[in-house]
């Protein structure tokens, strides 16, 4: 009986490791053809990247330019496309693989041949449009019906491509850009159980944040934020149901857009739910986001949700962006989502006085009326968990050569294979979907109230109270360090309201604490994003604060700089504000309370 169990756990293994090696495979296929490159003394000193000796300096300044920028050098001559692909695999080598940022979970065996084939047809017929031959990486739980493999962090998933691109992989493909790869991500988008640490996923190992190596990237887009942050591609496809795109954007130091639920398809994306769900965009600078988002609009027959898109979509977003966007702008300040931490509120305490700089009329405290009430509801739990089995098994409906094909199938997969899925923490999130704890009855108010105290009484409310443009709140605190023991020591988001609602964000980087980014986030109502995408760049143009990540190893408190004013932190302590979380604390019930602080980053 021993000798079986030993040949059955033998036979396991090697199918895990067989799975393993074939999701490598792509990753091992697109790098084999780099040249010989002198190796880095990257692992020796507390600041790894200050030494990345092997980084070409040209090719660096390249691979941190805008889009903008790098299309003018292909349009010239000066750059091709391959070239520019070449120096984003080189920096995935040297950083992603060497210094162990985990981002990337599998690269695109046919890149090269993709990037050939664009710069040949730029010759014969001309540049498509602003992403013609740019690379592009996504998210883990974006179809794509090539050799490239699906997984949304999961072995379970793990096994035969997608059968069809997801239409915003196709979408992109179509103007002109090349998919570079795929992106780690938090497993199942963080929907699987309690102590999770964002980043982690089964296939993907634990992704790290590029400017302290052993903090959080934030989730549940963490290869996304990671990777755009560290150069190693031109921008980034992410998702988000509540903070999964913003959050990561916050902790990484990249801007964000999360569009209005139905401005871009998710069919062939790996869903949570289907009233929250939505695909949106990284880049190093808002413009880039703005770029890649206008390839991504429009109604979708796939996705019924995006006819209501019609009349409200753009093919190009970089047309808002305006370095004096602020100016004349009425912008609320929501005071009732700070006092997280004082380093964070000092952050944004500067952001603010940047919003003044730039000629926005701040009103400054503004009341999100529901605010205490949706804390206290349970609609947006109640709406995930219901759908989430359901529309997770339409889905898998579509996968074929996977050892799933349900829910359940999901479930009994982890458990038997227990010690590379659920060593870390576990499912209880897709226990308590597969067991249907909610009614029928239960989720139909939970799809009215919910809104409603997000919506019309939340944002919506607070807008026309005082004639609103978008209100500001912060992003999130300095990442905190990984820790797949305990899992987040997640303090904070401002996703929630624009979640339940569907409405837009977009997230830009405020500032820094100890070398580590905090954003700030623009929120109005649904349709939006123009408006957003232009306060959004007057802020960054104001307040000119993006730096590169240094990579450092971890966290050094004698040579880290606090980096924002001490006025701020001397109106902080005048102040005396005590924590969000201990003035607004849910109100719920203790089952469902850890699990809807889960939900804060999915």
């Amino acid at each position: 009986m021993k000798d079986e169990e030993s040949k059955g756990r033998s036979e396991e293994t090697e199918s895990n490791l067989s799975r393993r090696s074939f999701l490598q495979a792509g990753a091992l296929a697109a790098g084999a053809a780099l040249a010989p490159l002198s190796s880095a003394d990257a692992q020796s000193s507390d600041a790894a990247a200050a030494d990345l000796t092997s980084l070409r300096l040209a090719d660096d300044e390249i691979a941190f330019k805008t889009i903008g920028k790098v299309q003018s050098l292909m349009t010239s001559g000066k750059l091709s496309g391959q070239e520019l692909l070449d120096i984003y695999l080189h920096r995935i080598e040297q950083i992603d693989k060497k210094l162990d940022l985990n981002a990337i979970i599998q690269l695109n065996p046919d890149a090269r041949h993709i990037a050939q084939q664009l710069d040949d047809e730029r010759r014969r017929q001309g540049q498509r449009g602003p992403l013609h031959g740019i690379p592009i990486l996504l998210k883990d739980n974006i179809d794509t019906g090539d050799r490239q493999q699906t997984t949304a962090g999961s072995l379970a998933l793990a096994g035969h491509p997608a059968p069809q691109d997801a239409t915003v992989t196709k979408r992109l493909r179509d103007a002109g850009a090349v998919i570079i790869g795929k992106a780690n991500l938090s497993e199942w988008a963080n929907f699987r159980g309690n102590q999770s640490s964002s980043g982690w996923s089964g296939v993907g190992g634990q992704c790290r944040n590029p400017h302290i190596l052993d903090r959080n990237p934030c989730g549940s887009s963490s290869g996304s934020g990671a990777a755009v942050a560290a150069a190693l591609t031109a921008a980034a496809l992410a998702t988000e149901t509540d903070g999964s795109i913003v959050c990561p954007a916050g902790q990484c130091g990249v801007a964000g857009i999360k569009p209005t639920v139905g401005l871009t398809s998710r069919a062939g994306v790996v869903p949570i739910s289907h009233t929250q769900d939505t695909v949106g965009t990284h880049g190093r600078r808002i413009a880039d986001a703005a770029v890649v988002l206008g390839a991504l609009t429009g109604p979708d027959p796939r996705d019924p949700q995006t006819a209501a898109s019609a009349g409200h979509f753009f093919r190009n977003y970089r047309q808002f962006t305006d370095p004096d966007g602020l100016r004349g702008a009425r912008i609320g300040v929501a005071r009732q989502l700070t006092g997280a931490t004082p380093e964070t509120d000092a952050v944004f305490e500067d952001a603010v006085q940047v919003l003044r700089d730039a000629g926005a009329v701040v009103i400054d405290p503004i009341e999100i009326p529901s605010f205490d009430e949706f804390n206290a509801d349970q609609s947006e739990i109640i709406v995930l968990i219901f759908e989430f089995k359901r529309d997770l098994n339409k889905y898998l409906a579509t996968r074929t050569g996977v050892p799933v094909s349900t829910l359940a199938d999901v479930i009994q997969f982890n458990l038997d294979h227990a010690d590379e899925e659920l060593k870390f923490f576990g499912q209880e999130l897709m226990e308590l979907a597969e067991n249907e704890i909610f009614s029928e009855d239960e989720y139909q108010q939970a799809l009215i109230r919910g809104p409603q105290l997000a919506g019309e009484q939340g944002i919506d409310a607070a807008l026309a109270a005082h004639k609103l443009d978008a209100i500001v709140a912060p992003t999130n605190t300095p990442a905190w360090p990984n820790d797949l023991i305990n899992g987040d020591a997640f303090l904070f988001g401002s996703s929630g309201f624009a979640a339940v609602a569907g409405y837009p964000l977009v997230t830009v980087t405020a500032g820094f604490v100890f070398d580590l980014p905090v954003g700030i986030t623009f929120m109005a109502s649904a349709w939006s994003e123009p408006k957003l995408i232009r306060l959004a760049s007057g802020f960054e143009a104001t307040a000119d604060v993006l730096r590169r990540p240094r990579f450092l190893r971890t966290f050094n408190p004698h040579t880290a700089s606090l980096s924002h004013k001490s006025k701020a932190m001397d109106a902080l302590a005048a102040r005396s504000k005590s924590s969000v979380l201990q003035r607004h604390a849910a109100k719920l019930d203790p089952f469902l309370v850890p699990r809807l602080r889960r939900l804060m980053y999915l």
